[in-house]
């Protein structure tokens, strides 16, 4: 697999790392969800679209990146342990997204949001390692656990009961990224967000939560 390059070092290297003590595979399939989750930072501003910057072991070396990133990454983890793993591709509306990202994203409705779809063993999930826990308590919200066995999917309401994130349509799943078609209606979607070819503008998901949210 181009992108879900689930043989790499790095990939092999941060799932030793993670359930080398972890016993059983419900256990380290939630072990690593929470390592995607919480050790690579979420963050859109400045993300590298780039092929190499889409590769599973790249956003490892880099320690961030967006929804596509992190799914990318906690897939090929799953499949480092023998776990069938796929992407699935939406379209979302964000109502708590920052002022910055709504003028640049041209709105509250982003294309192509990334999960992962888990096979359990006995039936297909879907799981959602994206938002960090340290940025979650910038935005106010709860962040999303995963059991292993049911769907983590999404944030309905935060933590003052204010509308998050709602689904509006879906793509379909795939065994890999399907590039062309994300990097096409990314651009096509949200032309202004882009600094070049293949890179976002450059930001701070922290700083615009720290300057506000309307």
């Amino acid at each position: 697999m181009e992108f879900i390059d689930h043989t790499s070092p790095e990939v092999r290297d941060f799932v030793a790392r993670t359930v080398s003590t972890v016993e059983g595979r419900v256990a380290q399939t939630v072990a690593l969800y929470r390592a995607v989750r919480d050790e690579i930072r979420y963050e859109v501003y400045d993300a590298d679209l780039s092929r190499t910057g889409l590769r599973a072991s790249q956003v490892l070396r880099a320690g961030a990146g967006m929804c596509i990133h992190k799914s990318i990454a906690y897939a090929a983890c799953l499949r480092a342990i023998g776990v069938p793993s796929r992407l699935v591709l939406t379209d979302v509306r964000n109502h708590l997204s920052s002022p910055r990202l709504r003028e640049l994203v041209g709105g509250d409705v982003f294309r192509f949001h990334c999960l992962t779809s888990v096979h359990t063993g006995q039936r297909w999930v879907r799981a959602t390692p994206v938002f960090n826990k340290n940025l979650c308590r910038l935005y106010g919200i709860t962040p999303l656990d995963f059991d292993g066995t049911s769907d983590s999917v999404y944030h309905p309401f935060d933590q003052q009961g204010r509308a998050h994130m709602e689904f509006l349509h879906e793509h379909g799943e795939f065994d890999d990224l399907p590039y062309d078609l994300v990097l096409t209606g990314l651009r096509a979607a949200h032309p202004r967000i882009f600094a070049d070819a293949d890179r976002f503008a450059t930001g701070s998901l922290v700083a615009d939560a720290q300057g506000g949210l309307s």
